[in-house]
């Protein structure tokens, strides 16, 4: 079960780093802009649709680095009563949140899914630029399952940590 783990975890953490770096490039992307809308607003010529896409840039950046983040364990974690806990106790209560945590993201990812299948349907466009809302939301959707395939490792780990003891 080991190395099936270990191949998982090189697998999930292949697709995390692809998103996190995509999640770099849009926030860079975001930067250039946003500056380049400020510089061009001095004489009167801002760009159009900026505030359009700077929120769609900002939902990709945010959910695509949801997935490097947990891997990397950067999310807060409020850990004063747990760690006073028996080792065994803390494990336990590791399985639980990550099974749950896991649970909400996978169904997340999927009504998120749905959601985007029904802008699709509808033919939802932006106001200003009338950019197509799907594929943003089809990303967001791709990031939870991609969370949600971390939490899974999580969750293993745990297990396996739990058997061992």
């Amino acid at each position: 079960m080991g190395l099936k783990i270990n191949r998982l975890e090189t697998l999930i953490k292949v697709l995390n780093r692809w998103l996190n770096w995509a999640a770099g490039g849009v926030l860079v992307a975001m930067m250039l802009l946003a500056c380049g809308n400020m510089i061009t607003r001095v004489p009167g010529y801002p760009i159009k649709g900026t505030y359009e896409l700077v929120g769609f840039m900002a939902a990709i950046v945010a959910a695509f680095a949801l997935g490097y983040t947990q891997l990397q364990k950067g999310h807060t974690r409020v850990d004063i009563l747990t760690s006073r806990l028996p080792l065994r106790v803390q494990v336990i209560l590791d399985i639980i949140v990550h099974f749950f945590s896991l649970v909400l993201f996978a169904l997340l990812s999927w009504r998120v899914a749905v959601f985007a299948r029904s802008y699709w349907s509808a033919g939802e466009v932006s106001e200003t630029l009338n950019i197509i809302y799907y594929p943003f939301t089809y990303g967001v959707a791709l990031s939870c399952a991609f969370i949600a395939l971390v939490l899974l490792l999580d969750f293993l780990k745990s297990l396996a940590q739990a058997v061992k003891k």
